[in-house]
């Protein structure tokens, strides 16, 4: 299991399947409680994580793909797209500089 810590976070991706519709709005949530900081929150397929990922958000169910293409990335997954607890500890963690696991 990877860490960073949150205040070396620069970049989150939202990684999904092919579709965009509910990882987008998860992206513009995420965006909007992260503003005031530098860290970019962007959505990618999660076959095309890029590698300049800090920390990538994906459904439980695809946790194993983002993993494999994104090897010793911090990989947070969530079960709910709206109101899971692991938003909250993504946030929580860039803006009081604590560490991730994932």
């Amino acid at each position: 299991m990877a860490e960073i810590l949150g205040s070396d976070v620069r970049k989150v991706v939202v990684a999904c399947e092919a579709g965009m519709g509910s990882s987008v709005l998860l992206v513009t949530q995420l965006r909007d409680r992260l503003k005031g900081t530098e860290v970019v929150v962007e959505h990618s397929p999660v076959s095309q994580i890029p590698a300049d990922v800090d920390v990538i958000v994906t459904h439980q169910g695809l946790e194993a793909t983002a993993r494999g293409n994104a090897p010793g990335k911090v990989v947070v997954t969530f079960n709910m797209f709206l109101g899971d607890p692991a938003f909250d500890r993504v946030v929580e963690a860039i803006k009081e500089g604590k560490t991730l696991e994932g």
